[in-house]
């Protein structure tokens, strides 16, 4: 691992490496939502200001963490029409960031953006059903 540049970064990593290593699975999720979802706004802004290196990377992020993080995720057996819903989703996410990456457009960066801040919104809510369920 490399270090990072400045006394900032190092505590942000610190941050970020216990808040997985402290996780539940629920709230794993959770952190790959936050992630996929900050990587899709700060390719916006390298996409606004013409910064074609900076909205490449963060696109590939996205799609990264879409991909091998939340769709690698999905229990395909357990979760059953729902889980092929969302795999099928993150499928259509990755197309469009794709899209918007080689055609350097905004509207499907913001479509992407909107589906995970639904998604982790009713993340969310499960786990605060969850967690009322298990405190009654």
């Amino acid at each position: 691992m490399f270090a990072p540049r400045t006394p900032a970064a190092a505590y942000a990593s610190v941050g970020v490496e216990t808040g997985v290593s402290t996780a539940d699975p629920h709230k794993l999720i959770l952190m790959l939502f936050d992630g996929a979802l900050l990587c899709v706004s700060t390719a916006r802004i390298h996409m606004e200001k013409g910064e074609i290196a900076g909205k490449g990377e963060k696109i590939s992020q996205a799609i990264n963490i879409i991909a091998n993080g939340l769709k690698v995720s999905l229990d395909m057996e357990a979760g059953g029409d729902l889980a092929a819903n969302l795999g099928a989703l993150y499928d259509y996410m990755v197309v469009r960031l794709l899209h918007a990456n080689i055609h350097n457009q905004i509207p499907p960066l913001d479509e992407v953006a909107n589906l995970l801040g639904e998604l982790k919104g009713a993340w969310e809510q499960i786990g605060s059903q969850s967690s009322a369920a298990m405190a009654a």
